[in-house]
């Protein structure tokens, strides 16, 4: 398993200068070197995934379903701040949860801990979840009785799967910096995975993005953003 996480897992140790960053609401978020971006928003990680993903995609979808179980793909696991937001969520509504993060370049797990995200949710999860992330590299593991994790290590045009789900947090790196990420086919490939009736949330919003879902049989809807952005965008199948 060492060698492994040596060839998977980018960033070595915890704390090397220029990784780690302090955002507008105190939470870290994280400089990624290659891309030349931070993995949140500079006005604040917990206060974005809370708000774009959790809340506007997560409870958005609950409150219009009745159901006690439901799914996620995530694209760009990142520092897996949405998975523990919603996993925490989930855990405590007793809700089930089937998580899965597509990451080319997932951190290690000494990385993971020294974000500091401990502070957000509840300490069993956290605690499971530092253990067990490192099983997770395609695979699913339980984190408790009520989440399930698995992420796809890989890119997004080269992952598959015969699921579908219920909830899809685009959270890919901005299109300046990753423009391929929100191309035609990066979105339509997306799309194929989710469920009739399932959201789509992402941060950015765009004219081209807005047209192209619709134009993938979505319903397409302007929402609030997050601190620091007026808008953000949120779309039905």
């Amino acid at each position: 398993m060492q060698q492994q996480e040596q060839s998977i897992f980018m960033f070595p140790e915890p704390g090397v200068n220029g990784h780690f960053a302090v955002t507008g609401d105190g939470s870290k978020t994280i400089y990624n070197p290659q891309v030349g971006e931070n993995y949140h928003s500079r006005h604040g990680a917990l206060q974005e995934s809370n708000h774009v993903f959790l809340n506007s995609g997560l409870r958005y979808f609950l409150a219009g379903n009745d159901t006690n179980e439901v799914s996620v793909l995530e694209v760009g696991l990142g520092t897996a701040l949405n998975f523990l937001l919603s996993a925490d969520y989930c855990t405590a509504k007793e809700i089930s949860l089937n998580y899965t993060g597509i990451e080319a370049h997932p951190l290690n797990g000494a990385t993971m801990a020294a974000t500091g995200y401990d502070e957000y949710v509840s300490a069993g999860l956290w605690n499971t979840f530092l253990d067990k992330y490192p099983q997770s590299i395609n695979q699913t593991i339980s984190i408790n009785n009520y989440c399930q994790l698995q992420t796809a290590y890989g890119k997004l045009m080269d992952f598959s799967s015969a699921q579908q789900f219920d909830v899809i947090y685009f959270d890919a790196f901005a299109a300046i910096h990753q423009p391929e990420m929100w191309d035609d086919a990066a979105i339509t490939h997306t799309i194929n995975f989710l469920k009739p009736g399932g959201v789509f949330v992402t941060y950015a919003i765009t004219g081209h993005l807005k047209r192209l879902l619709k134009s993938l049989g979505l319903k397409v809807e302007k929402a609030p953003g997050a601190p620091g952005k007026r808008e953000m965008l949120r779309a039905v199948l």
